[in-house]
C-alpha cells in the first residue's frame, strides 16, 4: 500500500506571491505543492520554474497544463527541463483545459478526452526518448524524427472529473487529480479509476490518487465555516446537480443560494448555506479537520490534497495544517 501523501494546491496574483506560498508549504511539511497554468491566468510555467529553483525538498506539480495552448512537444520539453533543474522533483499535471478560454483565443481543439489522450500518449513517448509516430491513439502527423534531444522521465498526472476522463486516467496516467466535492466522492472516483486501470492490466495501486478537496481551517471554527460558506455560494451555480444528488446533497439548496447570488445578495447567499452544504469541503477547527481527514484515510484514501479556500489567512492556514493536522494524521497512521 502507498504511504500517505499530503499536498497543497495554491494560487495567487503574480509569480512571486505563489512562489512565497510554495516555500511556506515546503516549510510546513507537506509532501507536494501544486499550482495552475490556466490560459489567461497566472503564468504557471514561469512560477513552476521559480519554485524548482527556490525549493529544495518538496515535489511540485502543474495543476494543470493543457495540450492546446502548449503543444505536447513543448510540454515534454518543459517537463524535462523542470526535472533537470529540480533534481527530478517535478510532477507533470495535464488536463483538457477550458473550451471557454480556448474560444477567447480563437482556438478550436478536438474534444476534451480525445485531445487529452492524444497528448498523454505523445508526451509519454517523448519523455522516454522516443517518437510518438505510429503509436495507436496519437494524433496524425508525427514523424520518426520527432525525438527530443534532451529528455527526462516525468510522472504524468491527469486532472479528471467525468467518467471518460477518469477511465482514461486509470488506463494511462501515473496519478490522478480529481476534484472531490464532497470529499467522500473520492470513493466513487477510485472505483472508476480502478475500472480503467483494469482495462490496461493495471491496478489502482499503480496510481497516486489525490483527493483534491476544498479545505477551510482556522482556530476560529465559525470563521472557517463562514469562509467555506462564501466559497460554496460563489460556486453554487457551477456544480453538477447529478454529482450533488449522487452524494446525498440537495441541488435545490444550491439553486436557492445561486439565485441569491444572481440577485446581488451575497451575504444572504452565504447565510443560506446549510450545514449539509458545508460538507462539500473539509471545514472547521483543527480537531474538525483532523476527524474529517481521518475518515478519508480510514476509507482507503492515501493522498489528501488541500485546496482553496484553505482558511481566512491562506498562509496561516497552511502553517496551521502543517503544524497540527499533518502530525496528528501521521501519528494515527503509525
Amino acid at each position: 500500500m502507498r504511504p500517505a501523501t499530503f499536498s497543497a494546491r495554491i494560487g495567487g496574483h503574480g509569480v512571486n506571491s505563489v512562489v512565497e506560498k510554495a516555500l511556506v508549504v515546503e516549510e510546513a511539511g507537506f509532501d507536494q505543492v501544486w499550482t495552475g497554468n490556466d490560459l489567461f491566468g497566472e503564468p504557471g510555467v514561469v512560477t513552476l520554474s521559480a519554485i524548482a529553483l527556490r525549493t529544495s525538498r518538496i515535489l511540485f506539480g502543474s495543476g494543470v497544463i493543457d495540450p492546446v495552448s502548449l503543444h505536447p512537444v513543448q510540454i515534454a520539453m518543459l517537463a524535462s527541463g523542470l526535472q533537470e533543474v529540480s533534481g527530478d522533483r517535478f510532477l507533470l499535471g495535464l488536463g483538457a483545459g477550458s473550451d471557454v478560454f480556448f474560444r477567447w483565443a480563437g482556438l478550436e481543439p478536438a474534444r476534451p478526452v480525445v485531445r487529452t489522450r492524444q497528448a498523454v500518449l505523445a508526451i509519454r513517448e517523448l519523455l522516454a526518448g522516443r517518437s510518438p509516430a505510429g503509436i495507436p491513439g496519437v494524433a496524425d502527423g508525427w514523424t520518426e524524427q520527432a525525438v527530443l534531444r534532451s529528455y527526462r522521465p516525468t510522472p504524468v498526472y491527469l486532472g479528471a472529473m467525468g467518467p471518460r476522463m477518469l477511465d482514461l486516467t486509470g488506463r494511462l496516467a501515473d496519478g490522478a487529480l480529481p476534484l472531490c466535492l464532497p470529499p467522500q466522492h473520492v470513493v466513487n472516483v477510485v472505483e472508476q479509476l480502478s475500472a480503467g486501470a483494469a482495462k490496461a492490466g493495471r491496478s489502482i495501486d499503480d496510481l497516486d490518487v489525490a483527493a483534491c478537496v476544498w479545505a477551510s481551517v482556522s482556530d476560529d471554527r465559525d470563521e472557517a465555516r463562514y469562509l467555506m460558506a462564501k466559497h460554496i455560494a460563489l460556486y453554487s451555480g457551477s456544480l453538477s446537480t447529478d454529482a450533488l444528488a449522487a452524494n446525498g446533497l440537495d441541488p435545490e439548496e444550491f439553486a436557492r443560494t445561486q439565485q441569491l447570488m444572481l440577485e446581488g445578495r451575497e451575504e444572504d447567499a452565504v447565510a443560506s448555506v446549510t450545514p449539509s452544504m458545508l460538507t462539500l469541503g473539509i471545514v472547521g477547527g483543527v480537531d474538525d479537520v483532523v476527524a474529517q481527514c481521518a475518515a478519508l484515510l480510514e476509507a482507503g484514501v492515501r493522498h489528501i490534497s488541500f485546496g482553496p479556500p484553505m482558511g481566512p489567512d491562506a498562509t496561516g492556514a497552511v502553517k496551521l495544517i502543517g503544524s497540527t493536522v499533518l502530525p496528528e494524521l501521521r501519528r494515527q497512521l503509525g
